[in-house]
């Protein structure tokens, strides 16, 4: 068996990731889960959140993921996200400025406020933020 499994992250306009990893950790819509080389195939929705994976090297790397689907086979996994960034390119002041809006947005209280689409876009800059900020913390590690 081998130590490692392909991971390839791809949203509709790129692919993000596409390299040998030895552990990938996944926003599963049902919970976190993760995938090791020689796991049983199964297929998974996403949720928001953060993609962690073990590279050849064992450096911790992480990917915003913003929903999709996860597709585990014994020797690879294949996430198709609406959209993806790694960590290090997330333009933090631009991922604050899209929570401030977020923000306000749900502060205003509109009447014709799609509250849900509202919580996810908060969510989702959140995540980005917490992701941005925290990679310095990572790289320590």
């Amino acid at each position: 068996m081998a130590h490692t499994i392909h991971l390839e992250v791809g949203t509709p306009e790129k692919i993000v990731v596409s390299e040998a990893a030895s552990i990938v950790n996944a926003p599963g819509a049902e919970g976190e889960f993760g995938v090791l080389p020689g796991h049983t195939p199964f297929l998974s929705a996403l949720k928001i959140g953060a993609l962690r994976y073990r590279d050849e090297s064992n450096r911790e790397r992480v990917v915003f993921i913003n929903g999709g689907f996860a597709e585990a086979l014994p020797d690879k996994v294949t996430v198709l996200a609406e959209s993806a960034e790694r960590r290090c390119d997330i333009d933090v002041s631009r991922a604050r400025e899209a929570l401030a809006r977020a923000l306000k947005r749900l502060e205003t209280g509109e009447p014709d406020l799609d509250f849900e689409r509202a919580k996810t876009a908060l969510l989702r800059a959140q995540t980005r933020v917490s992701l941005a900020e925290n990679r310095k913390v990572s790289m320590m590690q």
